[in-house]
């Protein structure tokens, strides 16, 4: 089982949600945390209020501009040393209608969620490589089946899983272990920071986040299946049954899930 201690760990979208609640996890098992996210005043609040804040590292990082990504992981690996553990945690979400939705909102939400962590992952894999390290995925159930309101940001999801199977199995010869996660209904600001069909911020705490798994008990069971290095998690509560009616019973998936409330 692995040990989070001492080991340097790269944690995206560690502003919020389930990215700072992870980055209060590892720091609470001794890791040297590199906190990145557009937002460097959240960051820095964040890095204050961990144990041995000095030992962390705050990176101003844009998931959706890759010609900087070579130059931040070159500036990062000279100040901290290595890295150990990538944490794909960066994303957005997305409320509203394929039918009304211009394509530059699926290539965004694409750009941010798939592109942004491929783009990191191939620009750290040298590094990781060094460390025989371990790459976390948030993918999230609308990784394993379409919903209401979601089309890109599940086609996101379904993409990382086949990007992310295959690294897996390509990488497993340098020792890098890939564990991906899927959350179900976890209570974050995710809703919030959804874009509409305007490109725009969904601005509306959705009763199914609300009412979620708290951010720090999903945080909590991630870094638990990590350190067991599981191939995949699904996490949450009684909505993760979902996955399995798919895979097992098809028919009867379908018809619950044209009742399932969209927020």
């Amino acid at each position: 089982m692995r040990s989070y201690h001492n080991k340097v760990v790269w944690i995206t979208g560690a502003s919020s949600g389930i990215g700072e609640a992870m980055a209060r996890e590892f720091a609470n098992q001794g890791s040297i945390l590199v906190l990145a996210a557009r937002n460097v005043e959240k960051l820095n609040q964040l890095r204050d209020t961990l144990p041995n804040a000095e030992i962390h590292t705050v990176v101003s990082l844009d998931l959706t501009d890759l010609s900087k990504v070579d130059a931040v992981v070159s500036s990062v690996i000279d100040q901290v040393g290595r890295v150990d553990v990538l944490v794909n945690n960066g994303g957005i979400s997305q409320r509203s209608l394929v039918g009304e939705t211009p394509i530059e909102v699926d290539r965004k939400i694409m750009e941010v969620n798939f592109f942004g962590a491929v783009g990191l992952t191939k620009a750290l894999l040298p590094a990781l490589r060094e460390t025989k390290g371990q790459i976390i995925v948030i993918s999230s159930i609308s990784g394993k089946f379409g919903f209401f309101l979601r089309s890109a940001y599940a086609a996101s999801k379904h993409a990382l899983h086949g990007f992310f199977e295959s690294l897996a199995l390509e990488e497993e010869a340098h020792g890098i272990d890939v564990t991906i996660v899927c959350p179900g209904k976890i209570n974050t600001p995710i809703s919030i920071s959804a874009l509409n069909a305007q490109g725009q911020r969904h601005n509306e705490m959705d009763h199914n986040q609300e009412t979620g798994m708290p951010a720090e008990e999903c945080a909590r069971q991630i870094v638990g299946a990590a350190r067991k290095n599981k191939p995949e998690v699904l996490i949450g509560n009684k909505e993760i049954l979902a996955v399995y009616l798919k895979r097992f019973v098809p028919s009867i998936f379908r018809k619950i899930i044209r009742k399932q409330k969209a927020t």
